[in-house]
């Protein structure tokens, strides 16, 4: 009886041991085990475009601020009544990539990453989001479709050069300037898509329907619920040559960091061209 308790004692002594061993030495045997399992071997894995870089969500007022910034550093032409200031030029990049201040809009030459609206897409996407401002009543019903053949669009990258993080794609979508003397009546000329949701943040349209015929704090708020925008208010100037026309009314968003989005709802008489624009 005591040489069958003495030889339990030392099995429980020996399991005991065993199993110290296993807990120091188990888990470096295991990581040598699968570290010679992988060595020497290529494995694949799908990833991200990683040029494309990582953009945080922005809200819909944080968007139109960052697009704000970027548009303000660019020569960008206000209307067609201003064309004789512009170089005689099929380009559409021109004079679109320079960079200024802390805010850069550029030209995405790599193309969309495959989240974002796709070449052959942005047409279609385009009047899609006319016939919803027309339903809005922000557009008149007369504004055409835009045609592939007479339109451009260019695909660019807003960014916020020291908060890199801050940043957007934006389809340009224009008519353009290749064809001379080209019929521009009830046509969009200029616009800036979000190229996530293919909303429209600014534009330039020729219409039939005069300014006196519109209601400027009614679109507005249509357009800022359009895009999901909140906190507007009214925006007072005595500044006389803020404006080319005397044709436009002003409002202030909450952008970020507290500084503001102004949006100038106006119209050119004459041509009739209806505009939204960011300043």
């Amino acid at each position: 009886m005591i040489e069958q308790k003495k030889a339990g004692g030392l099995a429980a002594i020996a399991l005991t041991v065993l199993i110290l061993l296993a807990a120091v030495l188990g888990p470096e045997q295991m990581a040598r085990y699968k570290d010679r399992s992988a060595l020497n071997e290529i494995t694949f894995e799908e990833t991200e475009n990683l040029n494309q870089g990582y953009r945080y969500i922005l809200s819909s007022n944080e968007k139109l601020y960052l697009l704000s910034e970027c548009l303000s550093r660019q020569v960008l032409p206000e209307s067609e009544l201003s064309a004789v200031t512009r170089a005689e030029t099929g380009d559409a990049d021109m004079g679109y990539e320079g960079l200024m201040g802390s805010y850069a809009f550029v030209t995405n030459r790599q193309g969309p990453s495959g989240k974002e609206i796709a070449d052959e897409e942005i047409f279609s996407i385009c009047n899609q989001e006319l016939a919803a401002l027309k339903e809005l009543g922000i557009l008149s019903e007369s504004v055409k479709e835009v045609d592939p053949s007479s339109y451009s669009a260019v695909l660019y990258s807003a960014i916020d050069v020291l908060e890199p993080q801050n940043n957007m794609a934006v389809w340009r979508v224009s008519l353009s300037t290749s064809h001379q003397n080209a019929d521009k009546a009830n046509r969009l000329i200029d616009a800036y898509i979000d190229a996530d949701s293919g909303k429209i943040y600014s534009f330039y349209a020729r219409t039939d329907s005069l300014w006196s015929q519109m209601d400027p704090e009614e679109m507005m708020d249509a357009w800022g619920g359009y895009l999901g925008l909140t906190g507007r208010e009214a925006y007072d100037s005595d500044n006389p040559l803020m404006e080319t026309t005397p044709d436009f009314v002003k409002y202030r968003f909450p952008g970020m960091e507290e500084r503001s989005t102004i949006v100038t709802i106006g119209f050119y008489e004459g041509i009739n061209e209806l505009f939204i624009k960011l300043t």
